[in-house]
């Protein structure tokens, strides 16, 4: 698919506009310079609808988009069960952790286990975490988005490569969180509107032009395998999405750990106003996380009955862009290049939050906020950069580089979960068990990988959960207990809501019990 004159001025304009407007917000009032709360919490002022906002653009990128609509193609709507049950996910993250993140005023999530265990739970989990976003997340989203571009637009890989880096770079570098977090808006409005418009074109041209209702009504008519929710033990794609486990199973560690423990997602929330503002953000997020499947796994559904005859599901976004008009096809890229600058930028900002908070300041405790903000951005540019160098070579051999990913990050969610929700809500939990419950989930992972592979990758993350619970339970029970006088005493947390926050919790369990009663 080739871009016309107009769309690569409609792509070029929203280049410029977005590193425009980062710029914009970045500034500061005379006389006054960055510290470290600014760069890496943006002042802690964030508003409600940035974190909102934030938190879905810096989840949604061009792969995801693609690799949800390919799923749609193959799986059918079950895989947006990724999707629902984060919804749910986010809720609890609102009600349970973040007013006690908050209480204690954190940079960084090795920053509170430090303050809940001790220092070389820090910095065990600090490394781990840089390592990971540097060489497995952002390597990601470069390679999958310059992949995405070339499947899209033919841009030749390398290019694609170094357009988004530079972008991200001179977007997201100068301002920190602020800059991404107050451009999101502007992303995910542009995410939103160009998924809609290929879901709109798609349904429509299944109706013959009677619209996208009548389509849908069609294609479920028409294709009523790819509605099932919950798969049942003969499909074939059952491994992928193990039929009752999705709702009671492995899924919730997934995205507790995601959503809750994860600092490139969670930092948006520590910056906010308070405990009040954060929650309105999460209700934001959980209530677009309930729309995400209409733009990302509708149209790989709608390829089913529109284009069957491609050969990989990857291919069904690609299609369905097809049928967007010239103009609007440029809006419609667009939104995949901000989806992938926002997830981008985010990385970038948490790599060098942690790096500067958790371990140059650990060295050197007397530096000035103005240095580490420096070091902050030059942190930034040095991982993206390796980023780029490195994304073919580590990602260039797999053939679907989403699901080793997938794969590779399912080796230590059991264990940062116990790890954290054990911190969390109950006291008793040293130091080493913490550590254990981390080691054990890689050794209880490869140990089921190798020798009980036919085992769905979403229940082995389930088990390896309770065993490495069951691990820290068992260590912290014969250890002495430590006292941490940092530890905040849950009994002094108020996990109390407003009625907006219960209001919208209720309607977003009465919008999934309708949506799996429908489709079960």
């Amino acid at each position: 698919m080739q871009l016309a004159t107009i769309d690569l001025i409609v792509i070029s304009a929203y280049a410029l506009m977005i590193i425009g407007l980062a710029q914009w917000v970045s500034r500061e009032k005379a006389g006054h310079e960055k510290d470290t709360k600014d760069y890496f919490l943006a002042g802690k002022a964030l508003p409600w609808w940035a974190i909102g906002a934030s938190l879905i653009a810096a989840n949604i990128s061009a792969e995801q988009i693609i690799g949800m609509s390919g799923s749609g193609f193959a799986i059918g709507l079950g895989i947006a069960s990724y999707e629902w049950m984060a919804a749910i996910t986010l809720i609890l993250v609102g009600k349970y952790f973040l007013p006690i993140f908050l209480k204690q005023g954190i940079y960084t999530m090795p920053q509170y286990l430090e303050q809940r265990y001790d220092h070389s739970v820090r910095m065990v989990m600090a490394v781990f975490w840089l390592g990971l976003y540097i060489f497995v997340n952002l390597t990601a989203i470069l390679w999958l988005g310059a992949l995405a571009m070339n499947t899209i637009a033919g841009i030749d890989m390398f290019y694609g490569i170094v357009i988004l880096g530079v972008l991200a770079t001179a977007y997201s570098l100068y301002g920190g969180l602020k800059a991404v977090a107050l451009t999101d808006i502007i992303q995910v409005i542009l995410l939103v509107l160009g998924g809609m418009i290929v879901t709109w074109l798609a349904l429509d041209q299944i109706s013959d032009g009677a619209g996208a209702l009548a389509g849908f009504i069609e294609l479920s008519a028409q294709a009523p395998d790819k509605f099932d929710m919950i798969l049942s033990p003969d499909n074939p794609h059952y491994v992928s999405l193990p039929g009752i486990s999705v709702l009671v199973g492995g899924m919730w560690i997934m995205n507790i750990s995601y959503w809750g423990c994860n600092q490139y997602i969670i930092q948006r929330a520590l910056a906010a106003k308070s405990v009040k503002e954060a929650q309105k953000g999460i209700i934001l997020a959980a209530g677009l996380k309930l729309l995400m499947p209409i733009f990302v796994v509708l149209p790989g559904i709608a390829a089913v009955i529109l284009t069957p005859q491609i050969t990989s599901p990857d291919q069904a976004y690609p299609e369905m862009m097809k049928l967007v008009p010239t103009g609007v096809k440029g809006l419609v890229f667009a939104a995949l290049i901000a989806a992938i600058l926002s997830s981008l930028g985010s990385m970038m900002n948490s790599i060098s939050t942690i790096f500067t908070m958790d371990i140059y300041r650990h060295f050197k405790p007397s530096t000035q906020d103005a240095k580490l903000v420096k070091i902050g951005r030059i942190v930034a540019l040095t991982a993206i950069i390796i980023a780029m160098i490195t994304a073919r070579p580590l990602l260039g051999q797999f053939d679907q580089a989403f699901q080793y990913i997938q794969e590779f990050t399912g080796f230590f969610t059991p264990g940062i979960v116990v790890l954290f929700m054990l911190g969390l809500f109950w006291k008793h939990t040293t130091a080493r068990a913490a550590l254990a419950a981390a080691l054990g989930s890689f050794i209880f992972s490869g140990a089921f990988w190798m020798w009980w592979p036919a085992l769905p990758f979403m229940d082995r993350v389930g088990i390896v959960f309770l065993a490495c619970a069951a691990i820290a339970i068992i260590i912290s029970l014969m250890s002495k207990q430590v006292d941490h006088v940092q530890v905040v005493d849950i009994d002094e947390i108020d996990f109390s809501t407003s009625t907006s926050f219960n209001t919208a919790t209720a309607a977003t369990i009465l919008v999934l019990v309708a949506f799996y009663a429908t489709w079960w």
